[in-house]
């Protein structure tokens, strides 16, 4: 889940996103240039990040490359691509801008860093967290119980892996390759390509079943590794192809029964719209 907010640095907003799949906060720097250079008008924010830019790519730095680019909401209330960093890159920007703020808000970015761990530390207070932003989003109660137990089943499965020392980022998201590949016929760049996804937290655009059937996959993962114990990396991806296995043999019978694709192109998009029209 991508989880968008409005963050207060004494009382300027500074536009956030947790990404959920990278465990880390995107920061907006136009918002950040216009709080460290203590400027309003926007015109002249973008002037700066402009010239920073220039100055930045002029020096060597990788910064500037490094920068990604996220839709976040703008003043007047619609979505625009605007360039985002994580905190290590924010503060290698902190050092090229001369500021008085500086102190104050490297000690702001690690609040900001406290809160999330006090929620990852505190699966009750992360549950509250998430319900009420896909309450928000206008998610159905139903998806959002299927979508935190999915949460819930795939912290267990990532828990199992870091106790056999697998390691975050290539190694999971290899994993996970393997277990939408076994289930679903599709790596997650594919199966994000089906539903037009670019960005976006490719279980948040899952329908009910296609959830399920994930669940089913990751949970299998999980209970097939703790049975045979994996030792190696290649031990591990066979034992994430045979969970993955579990619930391609459960989509295959359901597909069969209803006559129905379980893995389809509609994303939150067309979800939500169906339920409102349910709805109305």
């Amino acid at each position: 889940m991508t989880e968008n907010k409005i963050k207060l640095f004494e009382s300027q907003h500074i536009r956030t996103e947790w990404d959920e799949e990278e465990e880390k906060w995107w920061f907006s720097v136009l918002d950040v240039v216009a709080v460290l250079t203590e400027q309003s008008d926007y015109k002249k924010v973008r002037n700066y990040w402009k010239w920073l830019k220039n100055k930045l790519i002029t020096e060597g730095s990788k910064l500037v490359s490094e920068t990604n680019q996220l839709k976040l909401v703008a003043a007047d209330g619609k979505r625009y691509k605007t360039d985002v960093v994580d905190t290590e890159q924010i503060l290698r920007l902190i050092q090229s801008i001369p500021s008085p703020k500086t102190e104050p808000f490297k000690l702001w970015l690690a609040q900001v860093g406290s809160e999330r761990l006090d929620q990852l530390q505190d699966p009750e207070l992360s549950i509250e967290q998430a319900m009420h932003d896909y309450k928000r989003l206008g998610y159905s109660d139903n998806w959002i119980n299927q979508r935190l137990k999915s949460i819930e089943i795939r912290k267990e499965l990532t828990d199992e892996w870091k106790k056999h020392g697998l390691q975050e980022g290539q190694e999971f998201a290899t994993l996970t390759d393997i277990i939408y590949q076994a289930w679903a016929g599709k790596t997650a760049r594919e199966y994000k390509q089906l539903k037009g996804l670019k960005k976006e937290n490719l279980r948040d655009n899952m329908s009910n079943k296609e959830l399920v059937l994930n669940m089913l996959a990751e949970l299998s993962t999980k209970e097939i590794s703790e049975v045979h114990n994996p030792q190696t990396f290649p031990d591990h991806k066979d034992v994430a192809k045979r969970g993955g296995g579990v619930a391609k043999e459960a989509r295959l019978k359901l597909e069969a029964e209803t006559g129905k694709k379980v893995v389809t192109s509609q994303n939150a998009k067309h979800l939500l719209k169906q339920q409102k029209e349910i709805k109305d």
